[in-house]
């Protein structure tokens, strides 16, 4: 299995990388305290929070509820309209 997903694995990492060095350095020193938080069924792949800290260096966490957080999320996000408004302008 961990061959199998090897591949997409690699693209995932590769994709956080380059989401990284294209972020404003405002937000890269949140994440850089905060660290990256897992959420989705991806996040339930065994190690990848580990294999995405071996490979950024930044400290990864999975979500409590990694398969309802982005349903979650999305609701809150629909629920308050400003924040809709500011997320939809950038």
């Amino acid at each position: 299995m961990r061959e199998a997903l090897n591949e997409c694995v690699a693209a995932i990492v590769a994709a956080i990388r380059v989401a990284l060095e294209r972020t404003p350095p405002e937000l890269s020193a949140d994440i850089s305290d905060r660290g990256i938080l897992l959420a989705g069924g991806g996040a339930l792949l065994r190690n990848l929070d580990k294999r995405i800290r071996d490979e950024t260096g930044l400290p990864v966490r999975v979500a409590d509820d990694p398969l309802c957080s982005v349903v979650l999320g999305t609701a809150k996000l629909l629920d308050d309209f400003r924040l809709l408004r500011r997320v939809a302008a950038d």
